[in-house]
């Protein structure tokens, strides 16, 4: 397979500017405590972090759209928040990030996820999350079901961000395949192993390596191993490719009755991993919807998550930043 052009890169991501994705899964308010560490407490032997700025980003499904909106595409977010101080920020936070909401409000009792992450010299030191992750009431359920009918036309893609939260249930999982069917829109999952089973003919899944073990039962030591893997969840889902995400290793891509495609990684520097799995399946959803093949949606994924693992916190890949990461990868 050849490697992916600077032509060709250019061309795909000026084909993405303006296609309008559908981003339905867990929606996270991810919370940063930055700081420094000059001793340790007299309380316990724990560091004192000394917090000189305070940050907040959308999470989960809604890293998703933000990656989504910074490449250039229209995002429509669907999910669920809760009626408190951090559901409004997630409104206001997605206003800011130009992303459309399609949210369905929990009643009280059902918090907004809220993953709180205290950083001193650029090194996570602890995080503490606030959340509800059992399944979503019917009449929760219902009221979400009803924002992706209305969000869904126009929309080139439904990316569906699953972090086990209590929004992917199988009455969901069946009524927003159905709808998706109807309007020949691709549907993409990032998934959970506890889910797999729900996931039946959806276009593609991004399995992380550790996910694609345990999914399978396949211990992933040699390429044989990987191949095998691959193959058994494109049996079990019937879907029409695989992406397996490998860290350092890069990606590998399954398409169905097609040959296998490895990607060595486009990490120049690594300095945290937090959302690479979001902008992967942003930017292979909102490719697809473009007009990309499977492989070069593929690639450029690589490429722009090889950019954001080489920034500190929840990040995102500008249209600039992947060129040039493809750019430098054939210079």
């Amino acid at each position: 397979m050849k490697p992916l052009s600077a032509r060709s890169a250019r061309r795909l991501l000026n084909a993405m500017q303006g296609r309008r994705v559908l981003v339905l899964g867990d929606v996270m308010l991810d919370e940063f405590l930055w700081g420094t560490v000059g001793r340790i407490s007299p309380e316990a032997p724990v560091p004192v972090v000394e917090v000189t700025r305070h940050s907040f980003h959308l999470g989960g499904a809604g890293n998703v759209a933000h990656n989504v909106r910074i490449l250039g595409g229209e995002a429509v977010l669907a999910g669920v928040i809760g009626r408190d101080v951090a559901g409004d920020r997630v409104r206001e936070t997605l206003d800011a990030a130009g992303v459309v909401s399609a949210l369905a409000v929990a009643d009280a009792g059902r918090p907004t996820t809220v993953k709180t992450r205290i950083v001193a010299h650029h090194q996570q030191i602890v995080r503490a999350d606030r959340e509800r992750s059992d399944d979503l009431p019917r009449g929760l359920e219902d009221a979400l079901l009803a924002q992706v009918a209305r969000a869904l036309p126009g929309c080139v893609a439904l990316v569906l961000s699953d972090y086990q939260k209590g929004v992917v249930t199988p009455r969901l999982m069946r009524s927003v395949l159905a709808l998706a069917r109807r309007r020949r829109v691709p549907v993409l999952v990032d998934p959970k192993v506890r889910h797999f089973r729900l996931y039946r003919r959806v276009s593609v899944v991004t399995p992380n390596h550790r996910e694609a073990e345990q999914a399978t039962g396949i211990a992933i030591r040699t390429d044989r191993d990987l191949r095998a893997a691959g193959e058994r969840i494109l049996k079990m889902l019937g879907c029409e490719a695989v992406l397996v995400t490998r860290g350092e290793l890069g990606m590998s891509l399954f398409p169905s009755g097609g040959r296998a495609v490895h990607l060595p990684t486009a990490a120049r520097e690594v300095f945290d991993v937090t959302g690479a799995g979001d902008t992967v399946i942003a930017t292979v959803g909102l490719a697809l919807g473009a007009g990309a093949t499977l492989a070069e949606a593929a690639m450029l994924a690589n490429h722009a998550a090889g950019v954001v693992v080489g920034k500190l916190g929840t990040a995102t890949a500008a249209p600039a930043e992947v060129l040039a990461a493809v750019e430098g990868a054939r210079a």
